[in-house]
């Protein structure tokens, strides 16, 4: 993955991640079980429903700490089978 975070931002740093995924009621469960692996600690996600009531928007802010952390972040959310995107 070829970023420019580590141009961009000064760590530690927090920043949001919002992840879509389809809508089930396991999935905010799943993206911390995902970010305690990598960055321990207490989350409060934020969900928002699709209109049509297909997906979950989940926001969540994670203090991150490199360019890797970063990427590895969003390679494991990706990974999780019922997530579609994470920005």
């Amino acid at each position: 993955m070829k970023t420019h975070f580590d141009e961009l931002l000064e760590f530690p740093t927090v920043l949001n991640f919002k992840v879509m995924g389809l809508a089930c009621d396991e999935l905010p469960d799943l993206i911390i079980a995902e970010l305690q692996k990598h960055t321990p600690g207490d989350y409060s996600p934020k969900i928002k429903t699709s209109s049509k009531g297909t997906y979950h928007a989940v926001s969540i802010a994670v203090t991150v700490t490199s360019k890797e952390h970063i990427e590895t972040i969003y390679k494991t959310l990706m990974a999780i089978e019922q997530v579609r995107y994470v920005l």
